[in-house]
């Protein structure tokens, strides 16, 4: 943890706070235990950031719609998993989450080059070499680590780190000492 760029993680909060308070949506996905924590930052960035605050986070996992995804699987691809939804519901302005602890998985090479296309910015939590999609996101926080257990760890802290940013901004100071995160 101590290794992640406090600069690019900053960078990637402020680009999420930006998205919730003008209104777009963030879109998140990733493979196996990447998916959980996509599944997972709905609930924390709907709920936690709009608890004790006036912004509405909106939060779409790509991995959350099992019929959709079996559904592109089966007929299409399985490289478009992700990207087919986000075609459908993305606009310019919203902005994508991917996380993959390789940063080459063909889908989340594929969602972001869909993102791009739609001119939205792309944040990557990555590990191990950071792989294709660190060089393709707009901004790529970094686990430098070869295990996936920490890596997914870390990933998931991030996305908590993330949304607890951006909700005690927005509280009020006082409230900040009261309440428990």
């Amino acid at each position: 943890m101590a290794l992640i760029d406090a600069n690019l993680l900053e960078a990637a909060i402020d680009l999420f706070d930006n998205t919730y308070t003008q209104g777009s949506t963030a879109f998140v996905c990733g493979n196996g235990g990447s998916a959980s924590i996509a599944n997972h930052m709905v609930g924390d960035h709907v709920k936690i950031i709009k608890t004790d605050t006036e912004i509405k986070a909106k939060v779409i996992s790509l991995c959350s719609n099992v019929e959709m995804m079996t559904a592109v699987a089966n007929d299409i691809s399985y490289n478009q998993v992700f990207s087919y939804p986000l075609n459908s519901l993305a606009v310019s302005g919203d902005i994508l989450l991917t996380i993959s602890g390789s940063g080459n998985s063909k889908n989340i090479i594929e969602v972001i080059l869909a993102a791009k296309k739609l001119d939205m910015k792309v944040v990557s939590f990555t590990g191990f070499s950071g792989g294709e999609s660190a060089e393709l996101a707009d901004i790529n926080v970094h686990v430098s680590s070869k295990n996936y257990g920490v890596i997914e760890d870390i990933h998931q802290s991030l996305m908590q780190i993330i949304s607890q940013f951006i909700r005690m901004k927005y509280m009020k100071s006082e409230l900040i000492a009261l309440r428990k995160f």
